[in-house]
């Protein structure tokens, strides 16, 4: 059964995600060891015990899902011999584009860490608190109506789609004047719209600065060849080389996640049946769900998950 490992992106983190593995593995705790290294802090003690708010500062949940990601990936490949290169793609959605190039191999864990704090700090940077917004539309939202309801939105500011997560989950992103213009479109377009309790418009024409900033960080960074390929959230195709995929990290922090065309183009040119989310919860294995109704999805977090999945491969 062909299959691809997913890693999740902001928003699955939780305080505790990952201490089963810690107190279970010791391959897992060494990657916890190495972020907590890499960044001169003891993230690990913020991942286990929080509080909340601190590990959802975009800087600290970057890193830390990441970590709890790397963590799962290694236990596989060190307690059940299953590594990534078993995988026919590794995707991820957003920041998890930096897990899964770690796992893949074109990243060390330790590099992988100190560029998303890069990203974290860069991204909160761009744009002052409360001068973007970002908002989910749901219900029978498609990436077309979206993108008009953005249109409507922008002749009071910056709207763009951010996320093309599902049909029915929809997230656009820009100046807050835009986006509330976007949300009184939406109304009269019948569109269900939810503002999003975010501390930056990501994925939008204002983190130009954060792009800048990845632009240099990702210059100086080593990237090893790697297997297998990832599909990139800015083109939904596979890449497989390194600079390639430089530029794609750059472009993605002000481009859209195409994460439902990923989706279907692995299930269909791809011939992936099965997609594993790698890491905290269970958000990308819904949108598989909704993404590609025929393959199957599973998750994962725990101990006994990882077991009764090597089992399978």
């Amino acid at each position: 059964m062909t299959f691809a490992f997913i890693f999740p992106g902001q928003g699955s983190q939780a305080p505790g995600m990952g201490k089963s593995l810690f107190d279970g593995f010791g391959a897992a705790r060494e990657v916890f060891q190495e972020v907590d290294e890499a960044l001169g802090e003891k993230l690990s003690k913020l991942i286990f015990e929080g509080p909340a708010d601190e590990l959802t500062l975009t800087a600290n949940a970057q890193p830390a899902l990441m970590a709890v990601s790397l963590a799962v990936m290694r236990t596989l490949e060190r307690e059940f011999g299953l590594s990534a290169s078993k995988a026919a793609f590794v995707a991820g959605h957003s920041l998890g584009e930096y897990s899964a190039l770690a796992a893949a191999g074109a990243l060390s864990v330790t590099d992988a860490a100190r560029l998303l704090r890069v990203r974290g700090n860069a991204m909160q940077a761009a744009v002052p608190v409360g001068e973007g917004a970002m908002a989910a539309l749901i219900g029978k939202v498609d990436v077309k109506l979206a993108e008009e309801i953005a249109a409507a939105g922008s002749s009071a500011g910056i709207v763009v789609v951010a996320n093309d997560n599902n049909i029915g989950n929809v997230v656009i992103s820009g100046s807050k004047a835009g986006v509330d213009a976007a949300l009184l479109a939406a109304k009269e377009k019948g569109a269900r719209a939810i503002p999003l309790n975010v501390s930056a418009p990501f994925h939008s024409p204002l983190m130009q600065p954060a792009a800048d900033a990845m632009a240099e960080a990702l210059a100086a960074a080593a990237f090893a060849p790697f297997n297998p390929a990832l599909v990139a959230n800015v083109t939904a195709r596979p890449v497989q080389v390194p600079a390639a995929v430089r530029k794609l990290l750059v472009e993605q922090v002000t481009g859209r996640v195409r994460w439902r065309e990923s989706i279907e183009w692995m299930a269909g040119e791809g011939e992936v049946s099965r997609f594993v989310e790698v890491g905290a919860g269970k958000q990308l294995s819904g949108m598989v769900k909704r993404n590609a109704p025929e393959a199957e999805a599973l998750a994962l977090n725990e101990p006994a998950e990882l077991e009764a999945f090597a089992k399978t491969v």
